[in-house]
């Protein structure tokens, strides 16, 4: 019979998913002591912040069904710490999330590929045109693309208090890894660095006075993620997906992560949800018609826009002018992402009123 040790134990525990997420309990840290005791008792210390009653529950009977499968144990004690993050602000306390910030929205998805950065980058200018100040963070440490996007290639000035003065482009401030390194710098880090880094992206930028700051967070469920929603209060999240069923199941598993941490989701984008051949005018549904719709249904949220796939979308990103700068009049992607932007505005304007600016 194997030896019952504090690695055994440790392995056993990495089967134990934090809820909502595809990360173990190991893996983000959440451990903090494992005793073996002769007899084979097993006692596991536990520390979380969770604003969902539910969440410590799962975790703790998950860890007793996984350490009790364990060769030689005969009882397993779980201690466990849980604590929940600030409650939202009424009128009078201090601001929650960042200060001079008036609503955080994320813009998620399940996968990659299906066009997040595009939408968020598109979204951030068409609510400027709303009148909005508006901020954009990129929180996407291992493939940054917000600074392509706007065609911003400097790297931020520190103001007297060492917080990071974010970049102007079109009206929007941005704040992105990709401003902070050369294009062909990669960022390896994982785990405690990640956090680090992400929680500085939000936390040590001197944003000013935004109406609303969209954080284009990385696609999937895993560390960056969790790390925002304990270490900002979101006011919201908007999931972004293809027609396609593949995109689909990740973008249920997007939309879940948010439930399981009490993130009101305010909608679904369908991107690339046709493309209009210039020829003969004909539209075709190149990655599946109609599953964005279903999908809205599905969770229970709006369908905010259709995007279309279109080659000026891409050429202009490239070119770091997004296409929801041109008139919506005269171009199809731009008109799609003002119908999303008036949504969404009128999403912002029924979440809690902001509290009083300090």
């Amino acid at each position: 019979m194997p030896a019952l040790t504090e690695d055994a134990v440790r392995h056993a525990l990495r089967q134990v998913r934090y809820p909502g997420f595809s990360r173990d309990i190991v893996s983000f840290g959440l451990v903090k002591a494992i005793t073996v005791s002769p007899d084979g008792v097993v006692s596991v210390e536990i520390a979380l912040m969770a604003k969902d009653p539910a969440v410590p529950a799962q975790i703790e009977t998950e860890i007793k069904q996984a350490v009790a499968e364990l060769p030689g144990v005969t009882g397993t004690i779980v201690h466990l710490h849980a604590r929940q993050p600030s409650p939202p602000a009424t009128a009078g306390d201090t601001p929650p999330g960042i200060p001079g910030v008036g609503k955080i929205i994320a813009v998620a998805s399940g996968k990659g590929g299906v066009g997040k950065s595009t939408v968020a980058a598109n979204l951030a200018v068409a609510l400027a045109a709303q009148g909005l100040a508006v901020g954009l963070c990129d929180c996407d440490l291992y493939g940054p693309s917000i600074a392509l996007m706007f065609g911003a290639n400097e790297q931020p000035l520190a103001d007297e208090h060492d917080r990071i003065v974010p970049v102007e482009r079109h009206g929007i401030k941005l704040m992105s890894m990709g401003l902070l390194l050369a294009d062909d710098s990669p960022v390896i880090v994982r785990g405690p660095l990640a956090t680090r880094f992400t929680q500085q992206l939000l936390r040590q930028v001197d944003w000013g006075k935004l109406d609303v700051l969209i954080l284009d967070l990385p696609p999937g469920t895993g560390d960056i993620q969790l790390t925002i929603v304990q270490t900002v209060a979101l006011d919201g999240a908007i999931i972004v997906t293809t027609p396609q069923e593949v995109a689909l199941i990740d973008a249920r598993k997007a939309a879940a992560m948010f439930d399981k941490v009490i993130v009101p989701v305010l909608g679904l984008i369908e991107n690339m949800s046709w493309f209009e051949c210039p020829s003969d005018g004909q539209r075709y549904h190149l990655f599946g018609r109609g599953g964005g719709v279903r999908e809205a249904r599905r969770i229970g949220v709006p369908l905010l826009g259709q995007i279309p796939l279109t080659v000026e979308t891409r050429e202009r990103a490239d070119e770091g002018r997004p296409v929801a700068l041109l008139p919506p009049s005269g171009n199809q992607a731009s008109a799609a992402f003002h119908q999303v932007a008036r949504l969404m505005a009128a999403q912002l304007g029924r979440l809690a009123p902001d509290p009083p600016a300090p």
